[in-house]
């Protein structure tokens, strides 16, 4: 793979914006992390991320028992709540203005376009690969593939970013390269490292 250019791809949820799934959603409805872990639909998001449900079809399966609940307050309190992790903006600032051509591929709905109109992702990468539009999902091959091929580059010069372990092997069994990510400080040592970034 080429240090100087490689194909870089972001995972969005975790490696570059804050998830409110794991305390914001918990708080919305009053519950623990784990009674809503126990109450939640199984498949219903998973779902939606694939893109097999619409929004209207997945806000009444949020809850296996189907209970009622305010649906449009759920849906603004999770995607109000999106932010850049912190020192983000700044990695994906600084490789733009090196030239380098990031893209992001992500296992998502479509709220991503409420991520994009909160924080305006795509002045610094394109929406390419995400899991609603795609039909697949990390760590999946058939996902890795799918992005390599739609890009029309070898897999093998693509540097895929990610905060889950599972998704950085499932890239580095498909071909690509893999940093797992942790932190803005720790990426950016990473990139150094690989003479992608020079600061």
């Amino acid at each position: 793979m080429s240090q100087r250019r490689p194909i870089l791809l972001f995972d969005v949820m975790g490696t570059v914006v804050y998830d409110p799934f794991f305390k914001e959603v918990p708080e919305f409805f009053g519950m623990s992390f784990e009674e809503l872990i126990a109450a939640k639909h199984p498949r219903s998001w998973l779902e939606f991320e694939r893109g097999k449900l619409t929004e209207d079809e997945f806000l009444p399966m949020f809850f296996k028992d189907g209970r009622d609940y305010d649906r449009s307050g759920l849906k603004k309190f999770w995607t109000d709540a999106y932010a850049y992790l912190d020192g983000m903006e700044a990695v994906l600032q600084d490789l733009a203005d090196a030239g380098y051509d990031l893209h992001l591929f992500s296992n998502y709905t479509n709220w991503y376009r409420h991520i994009e109109e909160h924080l305006e992702l795509s002045r610094y990468a394109s929406w390419t690969a995400v899991s609603c539009n795609m039909g697949h999902r990390k760590p999946e091959r058939a996902s890795y593939q799918w992005v390599a091929h739609h890009l029309g580059v070898s897999i093998q010069d693509c540097l895929f970013v990610d905060d889950r372990k599972k998704n950085i092997s499932g890239a580095e069994n498909a071909g690509m390269q893999g940093i797992l990510f942790q932190s803005a400080e720790q990426l950016r040592g990473e990139l150094k490292t690989r003479q992608i970034l020079s600061r």
